[in-house]
């Protein structure tokens, strides 16, 4: 349960090792909890053992690319949410995000951080609010 004192969980998946270790410091910085990934297999490693709200993943990587990891994050941790971010901008490769439910994209190169960190800022509020909805149910069975 993401809390108004801690902020909430990010994983960071990308290959490309300066792309992880900027958005990880910045979002550090921010008071974020963050975890990094090279790519959708490792990343699917740590979502089985870690508390994660928002993924914030490349789609072009080796291994496992990110279309295929969001699949597979609808599939079997729905409530995260995941932004997009690639510098590999086609209208399918877009679509394919929105289709299999991205929270949003946001593309490279990654000059002002304020679009991905109003996006983050969104999922975590979207989250919260489900949150309060889900104990309200809960409240309502209790009674």
């Amino acid at each position: 349960m993401i809390d108004d004192q801690k902020k909430a969980h990010i994983l960071i998946v990308d290959d490309e090792k300066h792309i992880q270790e900027m958005l990880s410091r910045n979002f550090r910085f921010e008071g974020y909890d963050v975890m990094t990934a090279g790519n959708g297999e490792e990343a699917l490693e740590i979502l089985k053992t870690q508390r994660i709200e928002v993924v914030i993943s490349d789609i072009r990587m080796p291994v496992m690319d990110g279309i295929e990891l969001l699949k597979r994050i609808r599939k079997d941790y729905q409530m995260v949410q995941v932004i997009i971010i690639t510098g590999y901008v086609t209208m399918t490769s877009l679509l394919d995000a929105f289709r299999h439910g991205a929270y949003t994209c946001v593309f490279k190169p990654i000059n002002d951080m304020k679009e991905l960190e109003n996006a983050v800022k969104r999922c975590v509020e979207y989250l919260k609010h489900w949150q309060k909805k889900l104990l309200e149910l809960q409240a309502m069975k209790i009674q």
